[in-house]
């Protein structure tokens, strides 16, 4: 069997893009090595298809959501990593216990749930490009979303109060 070789503007792409999209599989996966294998697949997929794809990132994490749908139906269970990889962290100010947090909180959501607000919230899609991107109708985009940050809110609200308490310690 033959191997066909990445055009240059596929490779051009996914040089470019290539943190990005980790960061989308990082966020759908929870894990390092799933995100890997994740966007490993989704570009193995892209590859192909790439001279007839017209908006790349829209393609990508479609097949992103689609492959990874698919694998929460295989293995219905996945244990997050503690800690994203290094370069992968869902935001730049270094916040790595709130970043731990919050991703361990995401990472207690159901995977449709937690799709909808890592493609809304992360990707900061509209409601429309999200309910197309998981084949399901606004307003499913819309109470998924509202049930996952009211979930998030009560996960993360012990923590929010102890940081409180600390910071109130600390000015004592």
């Amino acid at each position: 069997m033959t191997t066909r070789e990445p055009s240059p503007e596929f490779a051009d792409f996914v040089a470019l893009r290539y943190g990005d999209l980790l960061r989308t599989a990082y966020l759908l996966t929870g894990s390092h090595h799933a995100a890997e294998d994740l966007l490993q697949a989704s570009l193995l997929k892209a590859m192909p298809r790439w001279d007839a794809i017209a908006e790349p990132m829209t393609y990508l994490r479609r097949v992103m959501v689609n492959q990874r749908v698919s694998w929460w139906r295989r293995l219905r269970r996945e244990l997050p990593q503690a800690d994203p990889p290094d370069g992968v962290a869902p935001d730049g100010a270094g916040g790595a216990a709130e970043r731990t947090t919050v991703l361990a909180a995401l990472a207690k959501l159901p995977p449709r749930m937690r799709a909808v607000l890592v493609l809304r919230y992360w990707e900061d899609q509209s409601e429309a490009e999200t309910a197309d991107l998981l084949g399901c109708s606004i307003g499913t985009v819309k109470a998924q979303a509202s049930r996952g940050l009211t979930r998030l809110r009560v996960v993360l609200a012990p923590a929010a109060e102890e940081d409180r308490m600390t910071t109130e310690r600390r000015q004592r």
